[in-house]
């Protein structure tokens, strides 16, 4: 079992940047492909980036791929989020998630981001 703590969400400008942070914890952090989700408020969540165990290969949203960048670090146990060039569309709770061949995929709880002015 994976337990995801998100953490650096905010309130930032447009145009500001932030990073957030998802801390693994409860298994081996390597074996998990993991991903940004995000959700709007009366929207479905979102797929932002996804990142592969090794940290080799990752995936964007095509609405935030030059903007943001997704990268981990197998030895802190954590997977990172950096937000550049902020818009207030980009205001959502964005989710961390851990996922594995023949296993259940993991959430956590959500960090708030806001942009605005």
């Amino acid at each position: 079992q994976v337990k995801l703590v998100e953490s650096g969400g905010g309130l930032v400008q447009p145009g500001g940047s932030l990073r957030l942070s998802c801390a693994a914890s409860g298994s081996i952090f390597s074996t998990y492909t993991m991903s940004w989700y995000r959700q709007a408020p009366g929207k479905e969540r979102e797929l932002v980036a996804t990142i592969t165990r090794a940290g080799d290969d990752t995936h964007y949203a095509d609405s935030m791929k030059d903007r943001f960048t997704i990268s981990r670090d197998n030895v802190k146990n954590t997977v990172y989020l950096q937000m550049n060039s902020m818009k207030p569309e980009d205001t959502a709770v964005y989710y961390c998630k851990a996922a594995a061949m023949g296993s259940v995929d993991y959430w956590g709880k959500g960090t708030l981001v806001t942009v605005s002015s």
